[in-house]
Parts: structure tokens; C-alpha cells; sequence
């Protein structure tokens, strides 16, 4: 069994900046790609950024790119997002993945084998 949490969460203003942590414990956890995917209110989960397990490869939402970064220490079995200039259209909880198989989608929810509880970020105009 995988278990994630995530950290990092919180109230910023428009253009201000937050970096999400997302620790997992259980044993070969930091071979496998994780994802970071966020859901608005009265919104479908969508996928925000993806890192492989070497951390060689990343994915972006086309609304994050040059916006946000994703990176890992596998030695910590941790994966951040770096979240800058931020937007209102950014409020949403954020929820770190993991999937076993390093083959197939990274960027569909239905791919990720494991979820963390989520963390409430919320962007002021």
C-alpha cells in the first residue's frame, strides 16, 4: 500500500506564489511517475503536471506551463509543485498521484493506481 499527503496549501493573491509537497511512504514508492491534478468547484479533476521516475521527463497542462514546475526527491519519496503567478482560475484542491506502471497515460486520472487527500489552494483577485 501507497499513501500520499500533501502539503503547502493556502490563501495567495493574484500573482503570488506556493510550493506544494506531496510525501508518500511504502516501499519502492519512488520508482514510480506521479502526477499532480487539481479539481475546482463544480469542475471534473483535471490533470495540472506529471514527472517519470528518473525525473528526466515532465508534462504540463497547457493552463501551467511556464507557471508551474513539477520535480522530485526520490530520496525523500517527495514530489513538489512549484506554483507561481498564480491566477483565481488556479483555486482548486490539489491532489498528488501515483501510478505503478511507467507505461501508458500520465496526464488521465484513471491511469494513477494512488491518491492523496488533497490540499485547498485558494487565489485572490
Amino acid at each position: 500500500q501507497v499513501n500520499l499527503v500533501e502539503s503547502g496549501g493556502g490563501l495567495v493573491q493574484a500573482g503570488g506564489s506556493l510550493r506544494l509537497a506531496c510525501v508518500a511512504s511504502g516501499r519502492t514508492f519512488s520508482m514510480r511517475p506521479k502526477a499532480w491534478f487539481r479539481q475546482a468547484p463544480g469542475k471534473e479533476r483535471e490533470f495540472v503536471a506529471a514527472i517519470d521516475w528518473s525525473g528526466d521527463r515532465t508534462w504540463y497542462a497547457d493552463s501551467v506551463k511556464e507557471r508551474f514546475t513539477i520535480s522530485r526527491d526520490n530520496a525523500k519519496n517527495a514530489v513538489y509543485l512549484q506554483t507561481n503567478t498564480l491566477k483565481p482560475e488556479d483555486t482548486a484542491v490539489y491532489y498528488c498521484a501515483a501510478k505503478r506502471s511507467a507505461s501508458g497515460s500520465y496526464s488521465a486520472s484513471s491511469e494513477y493506481d494512488y491518491w492523496g487527500q488533497g490540499t485547498q489552494v485558494t487565489v485572490s483577485s
